[in-house]
């Protein structure tokens, strides 16, 4: 299984990219775990987020194909004790009197919110680290969970380092 790697990748924001970034993992054979993409605050710029397993040896390698690639301008491993990396969680949990009351104080521990209640469902929003996701999700199952989506984790490094920045001095 190996280690989970977390990469930032900056990209140029045009058509085909995410599907090359993709498609490189694919005919490797490496799985991803995780992938988000979107705008920077620089125009004309997209980041991707991969986060996948296996040794240093893989990550190596994934990194070189990713810097042959066309359109890739930075590709960095991030540290995950360096990093914020966070996700999101929209849950939908059967809503009945019998145990709307233990939901909630789920919901009040975790920090999350809610963001739709009816009669039969409530709509439960949850961002944290992949470990908390988790944690919820295992704690809504006694409930019901009637559906679900989650976010691919996003990351950030702490302090001044940036991608973007990395890319301009040329490193």
């Amino acid at each position: 299984m190996g280690k989970q790697y977390v990469i930032g990748v900056l990209v140029a924001n045009i058509s085909g990219v995410l599907s090359r970034v993709s498609g490189m993992f694919t005919r490797r054979g490496f799985n991803i775990d995780s992938l988000t993409v979107g705008e920077t605050e620089s125009a004309g710029l997209s980041r991707i987020t991969v986060a996948f397993r296996g040794d240093d040896d893989i990550k190596e390698r994934i990194v070189t194909q990713l810097e042959k690639l066309h359109d890739v301008k930075e590709v960095e491993v991030l540290d995950e004790h360096e990093t914020v990396i966070r996700e999101l969680l929209l849950l939908k949990v059967r809503n009945d009197a019998a145990t709307r009351q233990d939901i909630m104080a789920a919901v009040e521990i975790f920090r999350s919110k809610i963001v739709d209640y009816s009669k039969e469902a409530l709509i439960c929003e949850l961002t944290g680290e992949t470990s908390k996701i988790d944690a919820f999700i295992d704690l809504m199952k006694a409930y019901g969970i009637m559906e679900m989506c989650r976010t691919g984790i996003v990351a950030i490094e702490r302090g001044a380092n940036c991608l973007r920045t990395l890319m301009e001095r040329g490193q």
